[in-house]
């Protein structure tokens, strides 16, 4: 079944009563993406309630452990949300792997998922379906002595209540799993203690590996999880469990705020109030009519050139944001701009299969290079700019001699179109990415006697799950950072082809990377919406630049390290200019 002309429906996953739930593709992205559909039998869109339960979720985006809220419409009478996939096992998939959980690992568990639902509750959101079935784990969480918190995400939103109607007697709707679902719940008034009862009620069932109807006496009316334990738990962990399953309100837990602050928990994500102070935030609007695809500072910083879905190449003055010039020679999308390393070229690769070389003084075309199959999809300037490279859907990359525009060699090898390729300063190591997952690196050497060039494949870089779509390497020559479509950033060290770390945080493709100067610190743009930086030597998320109303296609950094701009689907240009790191 096909929604919306693009959600291709393929397995259902669930049935709540009121909902559905699908595993999904969206095919109108290449490669195809998987995503989760929740279809609601009875159309609600039109209500004040839904539309409010909508825009409440939507705040809930970019956390790293709640999957994002992609879309949101009505089709034949019924509502459909569409969220973003977590691939993982849940917890449930895990005890029947590897039998009941241990007491270090329930701790884990409580320090990872309580933080969530207390962010949950600030946006007035009660889960009301939290359930080892809706907990996806990214990493193994067995292991006693890690100091590391569980990547574990919350999924499934489709029964979540905003507080303001939770309460409402006119509904009365029994929601959620019964046998994980607290008393006040199972009568229609969930509060935010009923996610916390739900979250005790999966710990002891994790410990016991027993329904949790089986771990309630009904005749003494108390809970008996205790001797069912293959081991004892201690005092500290019992008791914190069973104020959280508590029957009685007045004697459970009350509030995330309550046990976070008792068990000592520290936010795992201190990036989430992390900020960025700016003394400009501009957002240039002039005459964009499409999507941005691409950018590029002048070496000087002072010049930005745009490129984008309506053919044309936008000159900037970064100073006053005014447009200098517009040229249309490509026939079809930028989809790549690069300034040499003077300064006195600008190269632009376009879908039409065509680079193009302009005077930057008088921004007339030099030359059209033409030699690919394919849709051009990027173009890089080696460190003496004497070379370009560019990659193209047709699987290759062409190194092209700057001063003649002669084609000099093709380089081939990979299984799927090329996304991006970037040189290193050092030693004119040139590394692409592409649709086959890997990332190549490619020593280049040039033939003085002829107008070939010897080259040979130093590495293929094998670890992401998805297609690679951006790569950026570090001024010192020594750092690649490669973006991908499984929604990672992966560093790796140049010289040996090593990896060095993963970073996680964005919730979408990584489309774009930049790298400061000084080489310290990554800036990565992601279909999510957000623009992050990272701490390259402590290899951590330092702040997300918020701002762009649709995917972020684009991020680059001046030369002198003073301006972050970004190239939007929501057709602006954002000038993050002075920026410097703050917390809120």
């Amino acid at each position: 079944m096909l929604i919306q002309e693009r959600y291709r429906l393929v397995k259902l996953i669930g049935d709540g009563g009121e909902y559905q739930t699908f595993l999904a593709v969206d095919e109108n992205l290449f490669p195809p993406v998987s995503c989760i559909v929740h279809k609601f039998i009875q159309s609600q869109q039109k209500s004040t309630a839904f539309i409010d339960k909508v825009e409440r979720l939507q705040k809930l985006n970019h956390h790293p452990q709640i999957p994002n809220l992609l879309a949101f419409f009505q089709e034949d009478k019924a509502d459909y949300l569409v969220y973003e996939f977590i691939p993982g096992d849940s917890l449930n998939t895990i005890l029947a792997k590897n039998g009941v959980f241990q007491e270090p690992q329930i701790w884990q568990i409580l320090k990872s998922v309580l933080p969530v639902l207390d962010f949950i509750h600030r946006q007035q959101i009660i889960h009301c379906h939290l359930k080892p079935e809706n907990l996806i784990i990214r990493e193994s969480i067995f292991s006693e002595t890690s100091d590391n918190l569980v990547k574990l995400a919350l999924v499934n939103f489709a029964s979540t209540q905003i507080l303001k109607t939770a309460n409402n007697s006119r509904e009365q709707k029994i929601i959620g799993s019964p046998e994980y679902s607290a008393p006040e719940q199972l009568q229609g008034k969930p509060t935010f203690s009923s996610d916390l009862y739900s979250l005790g009620v999966t710990c002891i069932y994790l410990l016991t590996q027993i329904p949790p109807f089986n771990l309630f006496d009904v005749a003494n009316n108390n809970w008996v999880w205790q001797d069912y334990l293959t081991q004892p738990v201690s005092e500290h962990l019992a008791y914190t469990l069973n104020k959280l399953i508590n029957h009685d309100l007045q004697t459970r837990w009350k509030s995330t705020s309550e046990i976070i602050t008792t068990l000592g928990i520290k936010n795992p994500h201190p990036r989430l109030s992390a900020s960025i102070s700016v003394s400009k935030n501009l957002t240039i609007k002039h005459n964009l009519d499409s999507q941005i695809n691409t950018l590029a500072f002048t070496p000087n910083s002072q010049i930005l050139a745009s490129g984008d879905d309506s053919k044309n190449i936008k000159i900037w003055d970064v100073h006053t944001q005014r447009l200098i010039t517009n040229i249309s020679a490509h026939k079809q999308a930028v989809k790549s701009v690069a300034f040499s390393p003077n300064g006195q070229i600008l190269a632009s690769a376009s879908d039409d299969k065509t680079i193009k070389l302009w005077n930057v003084h008088t921004w007339q075309e030099i030359i059209t290079l033409k030699g690919h199959l394919h849709a051009v999809k990027s173009v890089a300037f080696n460190y003496e700019g004497n070379i370009l490279a560019s990659g193209s859907w047709d699987k290759t990359i062409k190194i092209w001699d700057v001063n003649t525009g002669a084609e000099i060699c093709t380089l081939t090898g990979h299984q799927l179109q090329i996304n991006a390729v970037a040189f290193s300063a050092k030693n004119d190591i040139l590394a692409s990415a592409s649709c086959d997952r890997t990332v190549r690196l490619w020593k280049l050497q040039l033939d003085q006697k002829s107008p070939n060039c010897q080259y040979h494949l130093l590495a293929t870089l094998l670890d992401h799950t998805r297609a690679v779509l951006a790569v950026a390497c570090s001024a010192n020559g020594q750092i690649l950072a490669t973006g991908s479509d499984d929604n990672t950033i992966k560093l790796w060290d140049i010289d040996t082809g090593e990896l060095i770390s993963t970073l996680l945080g964005h919730s979408w493709s990584v489309v774009g990377l930049a790298f400061t100067a000084d080489s310290q610190t990554l800036i990565s743009c992601s279909w999510d919406k957000t623009v992050k930086l990272w701490n390259v030597s402590k290899k951590s998320e330092i702040a997300t630049l918020s701002g762009h109303f649709d995917s972020v296609s684009t991020v680059v950094i001046s030369p002198n390290s003073q301006i972050i701009a970004t190239g939007s689907r929501d057709k602006t240009i954002k000038l993050w200019n002075n920026w410097e790191l703050g917390s809120n």
